[in-house]
């Protein structure tokens, strides 16, 4: 039986302790950490780990429309992009990463703000959620994830891509795209578009809070295998 450790918490701040080492400095762990009974999973890797998210659009923006000039959130994807991406937000967080959100209510964020708040935080990976479209209504369908950079940022993409395989549209795989929050960033980041918001069966899945939780947790699991070989 491991004798338990005790530590001395000089700091908080959103759900983490800053902990006092023996050496002397200091360190913040998530405080699910400090109270858990349960023995570490060593299989995650996401405990520990500073994780941004960044809900595409807000604001004014309502990005892509499921009908053209609505009016009404409801088809607008601003609105989906926030509530996958407070469900991955919560799937982190349970597992013990720290999360830095771009935007958490639908407001306008300029795309190099996006940018800076990541970096600021010095996370270890970026996630960029947005929903497709095509020209012509019901024409596209399907979930892309996108990287920029070579090296850490496709491996991160190569990860999280395959975990879309089994899902009721068809996984279309990863793919170069020339995104501003992927590309004026030095940070392992992708992009992925869940589906395309004019596209009848897509949308109809995209509105489903089964749905966002399903891609919630495609997303966390691929950056947990991601963080795994780091």
């Amino acid at each position: 039986m491991k004798q338990k450790k005790r530590v001395f918490i000089i700091g908080e701040r959103r759900n983490w302790y800053r902990i006092r080492l023996s050496d002397h400095q200091s360190a913040w762990v998530p405080s699910w950490l400090i109270h858990s009974k349960r023995p570490l999973n060593n299989q995650n890797h996401l405990a520990g780990a500073i994780i941004a998210i960044d809900p595409g659009h807000g604001g004014s923006d309502s990005g892509a429309e499921y009908k053209d000039d609505s009016d009404k959130s409801k088809y607008m994807e601003k609105t989906y992009t926030l509530k996958i991406a407070q469900s991955l937000a919560h799937q982190l967080e349970s597992s013990g990463a720290q999360v830095v959100m771009t935007r958490s209510t639908d407001k306008d964020v300029g795309l190099k703000e996006r940018v800076r708040i990541a970096e600021n935080d010095h996370v270890d990976c970026f996630v960029s959620l947005h929903l497709n479209s095509s020209p012509t209504q019901n024409e596209g369908s399907g979930i892309t994830t996108y990287y920029y950079h070579r090296g850490p940022s496709k491996q991160l993409a190569k990860k999280v891509s395959p975990q879309f395989k089994n899902f009721p549209i068809s996984n279309r795989g990863v793919e170069f795209g020339d995104f501003l929050v992927i590309r004026d960033t030095k940070l392992p980041s992708i992009l992925c578009e869940t589906g395309y918001v004019n596209t009848s069966k897509d949308f109809k899945l995209i509105r489903q809070s089964s749905f966002q939780k399903k891609a919630a947790h495609a997303i966390a699991k691929g950056i947990n295998l991601y963080l795994a070989n780091q």
